[in-house]
Parts: C-alpha cells; structure tokens; sequence
C-alpha cells in the first residue's frame, strides 16, 4: 500500500492517505481532514538515493583476490557481471553460463554451489593430439 503525505494550506495540517494502487490515488481528491481544504501541498519525506556501485574493472588482480575470499556472493557477482558487460566480445554460448552464475551469485546463492554448477555445465576445453612422431 502507498502512503501519500500533504500538507494543508488553508490550515498547515500534516496528514497521509493511503491508496493500493497508482489508479486508486489519481482518483481521489484528497481534502483536509482537519478543515475540509482542497488546497494541498504533497509532502515527499523519503527519497532513496541508490549509491554507486564499486567498478571492479578497475581493481588490481590482488584487490579481486580479496573480493573473491570474501565470501561475499553479492560482491563476486557484482564483479562477474561488470566483466561481462566489459568484455562481451565472446560468443553467446560461452557468456550463457557466466551470467547465469553472475545472477546467482546476485541472488546471494553461495559461491561453492554456484562454481559447481558452472564447472557441471561448462564443456572442458577441447584438446589438441600430440603431433605424430613426436614422443609421447
């Protein structure tokens, strides 16, 4: 439920309504509840402000060594992402699984479940016989 806060100003009182929905709030016609006024100032009390996310591809090998020991899923994720939106240059194929694991890791499922999935879902790299005559 939305709780809509406004200020009267025929009377300066402070009072909230509470709607479902947006449709339900653009159909109301809110009136002072001390004084009857319909002439109202909207009051915003709260404002998120989403603060910057970390750019991991900045970070030296040692500092994503210690995001990764962290335990911290969310974090790793975070990184797994950014170097996939920085790196996109591979195939479709071969980024499926690494962000998919990048969503994981987002959702807060632990690093050991989320790296067994991915080495069970990655076929192993392909191999290149040894060159005839030469010694095995």
């Amino acid at each position: 439920m939305h709780q809509y806060d406004f200020r009267c100003k025929a009377c300066q009182h402070h009072f909230s309504i509470h709607a479902r929905t947006y449709a339900e709030y653009d159909s109301m016609s809110p009136a002072c509840p001390n004084c009857g006024s319909t002439l109202l100032a909207r009051l915003i009390n709260k404002v998120a402000i989403q603060k910057p996310s970390r750019d991991f591809t900045r970070l030296s090998s040692g500092e994503m060594l210690n995001v990764f020991e962290s335990g911290d899923s969310k974090q790793v994720g975070q990184m797994f992402q950014q170097f996939g939106d920085e790196f996109g240059g591979a195939s479709p194929q071969q980024a499926v699984p690494y962000h998919d694991a990048a969503q994981k890791l987002l959702r807060g499922e632990s690093m050991e479940k989320v790296e067994r999935d991915l080495a069970a879902s990655t076929p192993p790299p392909a191999t290149v016989p040894p060159a005839s005559g030469t010694p095995k």
